[in-house]
């Protein structure tokens, strides 16, 4: 309400100055100038009269009708600047026209589609928002229900024969943790993302604490398929735990910045999907559908998209540190961990970021920049329980490695 009033005082401002101006320049003047160009003209017929009478020699006439002359052309442009100064004042009525009648029709429109009364929303509120919104989503099973059907494709019968074959077998060797793989691994390559995730599930379950980040995530990503690209709590959790094992991992991290894109979180998204396009090769899967996309999630956090930004970071040369001595790698890798820290010290980075330089630390034994990154990282993602829990699993096995090493 307060801008409203605050627009109308303004708008009522501006009419009262355009009026005033319009009466000020208007035709006050106009009658003499009028008056002046009459006399002007009878003075020569008056001349013209004289000379008839013998009253006016010639030469006196044509002084005279000189004089008389310049003085009506001085008049006719007095009279004319006159008229030009009256069509400006009505001009100017019209802008005040202009600016009332559009005021008021926003003024219609904002209370037919607007939220009159509404208070204003700081980003901390619509963060909050946000975040209530994301934890009381929908489940699994209700996204499932309400994704839509999958257009038919072509499958391979002999894929399918096989498939059949695992279900058989399964049956009988529910423990199978090779042929639950398999079959869940061939049950996502037909299409049935459903039978995919049970297949999947059972074997997490088998599995426990020996799953790995890969499990995870496969797991994971069949889950969204399955719900039709829905980053479901369940899927979320899976993410979360096969990035805590395997923070690099591509297929993760792009569905970790898809998840905070449907979540209204751009901000946390484009940083996520700008590194893995830095460290991915062209050919990697997930580069054509992040580079679909992250022009938008860009635009709704608010980014300019530099393309510099995306450009491949320089790969580690792996065959080059396998001919250094050991003291020569160590002193590649600390090279390495210095520009990650740089790089997330200017730019920021994902939690996966943060977590990999802690790691970094860990492997090099050096506990106290273990801490420190901890810290910092604690402090930057003190919001995200999600990143929180990356980053201290990462500072749980640093800690475990360097102590191992100073031993």
């Amino acid at each position: 309400m307060a801008f409203w009033i605050a627009a109308t005082l303004i708008c009522l401002v501006v009419a009262a100055l355009v009026i005033m101006a319009s009466r000020r320049s208007g035709p006050a003047e106009a009658p003499k100038a009028a008056y002046d160009l009459q006399v002007y003209r009878d003075q020569l017929h008056e001349v013209e009269r004289d000379v008839a009478r013998g009253t006016l020699t010639e030469e006196e006439a044509t002084r005279a009708r000189t004089e008389v002359s310049r003085r009506i052309l001085d008049a006719d442009r007095a009279l004319q600047a006159e008229q030009a100064r009256t069509t400006d004042g009505k001009g100017s009525l019209l802008i005040i026209v202009g600016l009332l009648v559009a005021f008021a029709i926003s003024g219609w429109t904002y209370w037919q589609i607007g939220a009159p009364g509404y208070p204003d929303l700081p980003l901390q509120g619509r963060i909050a928002l946000i975040e209530d919104a994301r934890e009381n989503r929908p489940d699994q099973a209700t996204a499932e229900e309400q994704a839509p059907d999958r257009p038919e494709r072509a499958v391979d019968p002999e894929r399918v024969a096989q498939v059949e074959q695992l279900r058989t077998i399964l049956e009988q060797r529910p423990d199978d943790t090779r042929g639950l793989e398999l079959l869940a691994a061939n049950e996502a390559m037909l299409g049935n993302f459903r039978a995919a995730r049970n297949a999947q599930g059972r074997l997490l379950s088998l599995l426990e604490d020996d799953a790995t980040g890969r499990h995870w995530i496969d797991y994971a990503e069949m889950l969204i398929f399955a719900a039709g690209g829905y980053v479901s709590p369940e899927a979320e959790d899976a993410l979360v735990r096969g990035l805590a094992l395997e923070p690099r991992d591509g297929t993760g991290r792009y569905f970790a910045g898809q998840m905070y894109a449907q979540q209204g979180r751009p901000d946390l998204a484009l940083p996520i999907w700008v590194n893995l396009l830095r460290e991915s090769r062209p050919e990697a899967p997930w580069v054509n559908a992040i580079e679909a996309q992250i022009g938008e999630v860009a635009f709704a956090a608010g980014v300019e998209l530099d393309p510099a930004m995306l450009q491949n970071a320089a790969p580690v040369d792996v065959a080059a540190m396998e001919g250094l001595s050991a003291d020569e790698q160590a002193e590649m890798i600390e090279t390495m961990v210095a520009g990650l820290a740089d790089r997330l010290a200017t730019e920021g980075g994902t939690p996966q970021d943060w977590a990999q330089l802690i790691t970094a630390y860990g492997v090099l034994g050096r506990s106290n920049a273990a801490q420190i990154v901890h810290d910092d990282a604690q402090a930057t993602f003190a919001e995200f329980p999600e990143a929180l829990e990356i980053i201290d699993e990462a500072f749980r096995a640093a800690m475990a490695r360097a102590g191992g090493a100073a031993e």
